[in-house]
C-alpha cells in the first residue's frame, strides 16, 4: 500500500457542527502541504458555514503555514444531493480516513466500499484514531483503499499455498496447460505435463 500523504474525507449532514467539521479537516491538513482534507455535503448551508470556519481556525495553528498550503492544493467542498451520493464519491476517490457526520452513520457503513478506516458519528473524529482507539493506524492513501487494507497482523503472517491434481486431473486439463504455455512461447512448460501421457 502507499501510506502518505494523509487524507481525510468527512461526509456531513445539515446538523453537522461546522467548526467541528473544519477542525476535522485542518486535523490532516496540518500533516504537509499534499495533504488532502475533503468535505462532502448535501447542505449547501453547511459548506458556506465550513469555508467560514476554515478561515476563522487557520490563523490559530502554529502549523498555518502547511494547512493553508494543504487546503489551497488538495481542499475541496463537494455539494451533493443526497448522503448516499456522498458515500458514492467517497468510493471513488477511497480515502484514508472517512468520517461519517451524520445522523445514523451505521445506515450508511454497508454501502461503504472503499476508505482506510472509518470514523462514525460526530463524536468520533480522526484524531481519535490517531492516538487513542484500537484500530492500526497505517493506513492505505492515494486511492489504494480500493484494493488494499488497514496494515494488520496478517500482513506479518508468512503463508504458502499448495496444489494436488490427481492424474485423471492432470491428464484432463494438460492440452489446455500446454495451450497456455505455447501461447507464451514457452515449450518447456507445455512439454512438462505432456510427457506425463504422451511421450
Amino acid at each position: 500500500m502507499i501510506a502518505g500523504p494523509s487524507e481525510i474525507l468527512v461526509i456531513a449532514d445539515g446538523g453537522s457542527d461546522a467548526a467541528q467539521v473544519a477542525a476535522d479537516l485542518l486535523s490532516q491538513a496540518e500533516h504537509d502541504k499534499m495533504a488532502t482534507a475533503v468535505l462532502v455535503t448535501d447542505s449547501p448551508a453547511l459548506a458556506r458555514s465550513v469555508q467560514e470556519e476554515l478561515t476563522r481556525q487557520l490563523p490559530q495553528l502554529p502549523r498555518e503555514e502547511i494547512a493553508q498550503a494543504s487546503l489551497r492544493q488538495n481542499g475541496k467542498i463537494i455539494l451533493v444531493h443526497t448522503i448516499e451520493e456522498a458515500v458514492e464519491i467517497s468510493n471513488a476517490i477511497a480515502p484514508e480516513h472517512l468520517e461519517l457526520c451524520v445522523d445514523n452513520p451505521f445506515d450508511y457503513l454497508s454501502q461503504v466500499r472503499h476508505a482506510g478506516s472509518v470514523f462514525l458519528g460526530r463524536y468520533c473524529p480522526e484524531a481519535v484514531g490517531d492516538y487513542f482507539a484500537g484500530p492500526n493506524h497505517t493506513l492505505p492513501t492515494g486511492g489504494t483503499a480500493r484494493f488494499m487494507s488497514p496494515l494488520g497482523v496478517d500482513d506479518f503472517v508468512k503463508r504458502t499455498q499448495f496444489t494436488y491434481y490427481t492424474a485423471a486431473a492432470l491428464r484432463a486439463d494438460t492440452a489446455k496447460i500446454a495451450a497456455f504455455a505455447r501461447q507464451e512461447g514457452l515449450e518447456a512448460h507445455a512439454r512438462s505435463p505432456e510427457l506425463r501421457f504422451f511421450s
